[in-house]
């Protein structure tokens, strides 16, 4: 007997309704995401042979929108389970999205490569209609036929056949490259019962690790690799062989055993190095690059060659520093230790002496506040169904009392979500109709009755995610595929890293720092040591992350995979020219860089938008200094020029709009202290 196709009422993820109701969350199972996903496919398959096949003279309305439409409810649905995979997932959910995945990855290979409708579509453009269009859509035309050529519209059929045989194995190995980190960072855990093995930690972090055993049911003292917990104890233990012990766990997981991803890398390397060829690039690096602002792998490259020899003095200068403070050669589990050790020493300031400061309720209402003052908008709580206990739901407000999107705030560490910190668009709007977006983070969580007490990073963390989350739900784009953060790569990150700002601002900061016992502010004096210690190793920070932006273009530009070196040691020799101590030889962080290998592309050959982002928030910064920290002046034009406009305008085009000229190096320079020739 024929199995009936399910329907709305069965599977709330054929029910999502309009943008603006609740998803429920609460409702959705693992047993509905394939039933879901196939009807999805099916119907948006028919749609799309539809658009292809029709007669008549194409139209806007008949090519690009018709698409826009019959792909929303596939990718809604997809990024909703893609979502719950990532923050609330289990053995169930994870074996169901493994296998329906790849189905997924096909059919948006497929588009570009559907004859009929790569043919209407240039068709259209041929049209009196396509040279007339208005800007934005214009735009739209251009970069779907620009995404369709580049994505291998005018390949042969056997090219076709093969692009499409590698965007689905690539899914494949980059979810369970994922899947195996999770698995590899639960895996570890140091039980430390001997109290006065742990000297030197932090109460807070004494305390956090305490809780950790007694939830697990055991005595003593219990680290993980989560970052609330890795992170207090490489810095402050005494302890030299923990120190290592954790060092060495953390940058090794995923290495080795059932869980490493070693060859996984080589797969995936070789499969993205044979797509670019397949489509006319020399290298994946040129692939990624050539729609970004960028253009090539090449000047990427550069531009991590020009800040690397700007800040090598310095780098120098700071590792002979740490060198002499230390009295011995540091190895690589010491230098957050003796970093901090000489930061005390130097400028009188531990970093554990903010943290009482930043509860994490004052620092979101304080955010919310920056938020309201700069671009008029307000987050209003709102009891929606949601995937686990801790998750807060909003409602994003205008102050014209429209609702801009429903937001999803999931802040502390779970064993069955994946670590670091995101923001992700669950559904991106066109006018009127709202987004639908998540921040997830895993942050230092409340113990007993003490609050959630975030570090400083940690609050740059929280206003970082928000500043994406800006740039998603501020989008008044009438075209989804412009909309929100669908940006170039090394654009995104400019309304994300200029919100870092507001945590170094004294007007800024006493909105949100206020001791969780008194509610005092930061003291003056310890805000002068705060401002003092903001460029304490900045260049041995800036160094790091442009080994970071090497290893992944030296990855994609001249890696051979099919070649006998192994990725890992080529990693590591990049790593040793930008790092303060010798990596030791098994130091295999690659295998656990979810950035470059945990999505088919994410920041592969794109990890150097951090700092190409960073030219641009830094300069772009200084506008709200000259004017106005708070100037809601400054605010709505940021809001108009760049948050609100996606895709919509080149983005060299749109930082000019804001700025008034092109970005200036000097402002990063001078921020980090490291003023150059």
């Amino acid at each position: 007997m024929a199995t009936s196709p399910p329907t709305p009422a069965d599977n709330p993820l054929l029910a999502l309704g309009e943008l603006s109701d609740a998803i429920r969350f609460d409702a959705i199972r693992p047993e509905h995401i394939a039933p879901a996903i196939d009807a999805l496919l099916a119907r948006a398959q028919v749609a799309v042979d539809a658009i292809g096949s029709a007669a008549g003279t194409p139209t806007y309305e008949t090519t690009l929108q018709a698409l826009e439409d019959a792909t929303f409810a596939l990718e809604r649905s997809a990024q909703l389970c893609e979502h719950l995979e990532s923050v609330a997932t289990s053995d169930a959910l994870r074996a169901t999205w493994n296998e329906t995945q790849p189905r997924i990855a096909a059919f948006w290979s497929s588009l570009p490569l559907n004859e009929g409708l790569y043919k209407v579509l240039r068709a259209f453009a041929d049209t009196a209609e396509a040279k007339s269009l208005e800007p934005v859509r214009r735009r739209h035309l251009e970069r779907k036929l620009d995404d369709f050529r580049k994505h291998g519209a005018e390949l042969s059929a056997e090219g076709k056949r093969r692009l499409t045989e590698i965007d689905v194995e690539l899914s494949k190995l980059t979810t369970k490259f994922s899947q195996n980190v999770l698995d590899a960072t639960n895996a570890f855990e140091l039980l430390i019962e001997d109290e006065a093995k742990i000297a030197g930690l932090p109460e807070l972090a004494r305390r956090a690790a305490r809780q950790s055993a007694e939830q697990k049911g055991k005595a003593g003292y219990r680290f993980t690799l989560h970052a609330p917990s890795f992170i207090p104890a490489v810095t402050h233990l005494d302890d030299r062989s923990l120190r290592e012990q954790l060092y060495r766990a953390y940058n090794e997981r995923a290495s080795t055993g059932e869980t490493s991803n070693r060859e996984l890398i080589r797969g995936i390397l070789r499969l993205r190095r044979e797509k670019a060829r397949l489509l006319g690039y020399k290298d994946f690096a040129d692939f990624v690059t050539s729609d970004r602002m960028a253009k090539s792998g090449a000047r990427a490259l550069e531009f991590i060659a020009d800040l690397r020899a700007r800040t090598s003095a310095a780098f120098e200068s700071e590792k002979a520093a740490i060198t002499q403070f230390a009295g011995a050669p540091l190895a690589a589990w010491d230098v957050a230790y003796w970093s901090e050790k000489q930061r005390k020493a130097r400028f009188d300031f531990d970093e554990e002496a903010l943290r009482p400061f930043f509860p994490l309720e004052s620092v979101l209402s304080g955010a919310f506040e920056i938020f309201r003052r700069l671009y008029g908008v307000e987050f209003v709580a709102r009891d929606l169904p949601k995937w686990d206990d801790a998750v807060r739901p909003y409602h994003l407000m205008d102050a014209s009392g429209a609702h801009l999107a429903t937001v999803y705030l999931d802040l502390f560490p779970r064993d069955n979500k994946i670590q670091g910190a995101w923001m992700a668009p669950l559904a991106t709007g066109t006018p009127p109709a709202p987004h639908v977006a998540v921040v997830a983070a895993n942050f230092t969580p409340p113990m007993g009755e003490l609050p959630a007490l975030l570090s400083h990073r940690e609050v740059e963390t929280v206003f970082h995610e928000l500043g994406h989350l800006m740039h998603q739900c501020l989008s008044r784009v009438p075209v989804r595929s412009l909309g929100g953060t669908n940006v170039a790569w090394d654009f995104v990150e400019l309304p994300s890293q200029i919100m870092e700002n507001w945590t170094w601002e004294r007007q800024s900061v006493d909105l949100f720092a206020k001791h969780h016992e008194t509610g005092a502010p930061i003291g003056d004096e310890l805000f002068q040591k705060v401002l003092r210690a903001r460029t304490y190793r900045a260049a041995s920070m800036q160094m790091q992350q442009l080994g970071f932006a090497e290893l992944d273009l030296d990855l994609h530009c001249r890696f051979d995979p099919d070649g006998p070196e192994d990725p890992v040691a080529r990693v590591r020799d990049v790593l040793a020219r930008h790092v303060t101590a010798p990596l030791p030889d098994s130091y295999a962080m690659i295998a656990s860089f979810t950035h470059l290998f945990a999505n088919a592309t994410g920041y592969a050959a794109g990890y150097y938008s951090y700092k190409w982002a960073e030219v641009l928030d830094a300069d772009a910064f200084h506008r709200f200094l000259e004017e106005g920290l708070f100037s809601r002046a400054v605010g709505e034009s940021f809001r108009d020029a760049i948050l609100s406009r996606g895709d919509t305008v080149d983005p060299e085009e749109l930082y000019r709009r804001f700025r008034g000229r092109e970005p200036k190096l000097d402002a990063l320079l001078e921020r980090l202290g490291l003023r150059a020739a």
